[in-house]
């Protein structure tokens, strides 16, 4: 029996995801956390063989993984890792598993470098996008919202720099890599796509 309380850690991540981003925040909303990381965490822990207070554990992580953004985008990880480290042991948290969470939610800042099992399927669980059908929505949302935060591109500049990410980037896991890699060849040909086009038209 796990002593930790996670449903109410896990309420206490949603309320304040859901009460306190800013609107701007079209990509790194709650739907992020909610609707896609914590699926993906569960879905690649589960053909991970990973169970009991671990899942748990790594459930907390995807939970507060953005929750820094409550306070400022930049150095959210780090925001995010210092909100987890001053409430989970209201949550009966242990220091030992409030440290797994912790260095979960840092392996998630880029460039990602996971050092365990459970970082690896949470880094995987929060770039799923890149090898989802959804990827060209998320990533017209992310271009929004960095808008907002007064970072703009051109069409050219956007693209280009989309595709150099998603080519350089590599799931960690098996699992990932049987889910995601395939449609992620297809979002990198669409991409591709796109920016032939634009650059015809210059």
């Amino acid at each position: 029996m796990d002593s930790l309380n996670f449903n109410d850690a896990k309420q206490y991540a949603e309320n304040r995801l859901e009460n306190e981003l800013s609107p701007h925040l079209v990509y790194h909303g709650i739907t992020h956390t909610r609707e896609e990381v914590v699926p993906a965490v569960e879905t690649l822990a589960a053909m991970e063989g990973i169970k009991g207070k671990s899942l748990n554990l790594l459930r907390t992580a995807a939970w507060f993984h953005d929750l820094g953004y409550v306070e400022k985008p930049v150095y959210h990880e780090l925001i995010s890792a210092r909100i987890a480290v001053q409430v989970l042991p209201s949550f009966d948290y242990t220091e030992e598993e409030i440290e797994i969470v912790r260095w979960a939610i840092l392996a998630t800042a880029l460039p990602q470098a996971p050092n365990n099992l459970l970082e690896e399927i949470l880094v995987d669980a929060d770039l799923d996008v890149l090898g989802r059908k959804d990827f060209m929505q998320r990533n017209s949302d992310l271009r929004r919202e960095l808008g907002f935060l007064g970072k703009e591109f051109t069409e050219v500049q956007w693209y280009t720099s989309q595709l150099k990410f998603i080519e350089g980037h590599k799931y960690f896991t098996a699992s990932a890599h049987s889910l995601r890699d395939a449609q992620k060849l297809l979002n990198i040909a669409e991409l591709r796509r796109i920016l032939e086009r634009l650059t015809d038209q210059e």
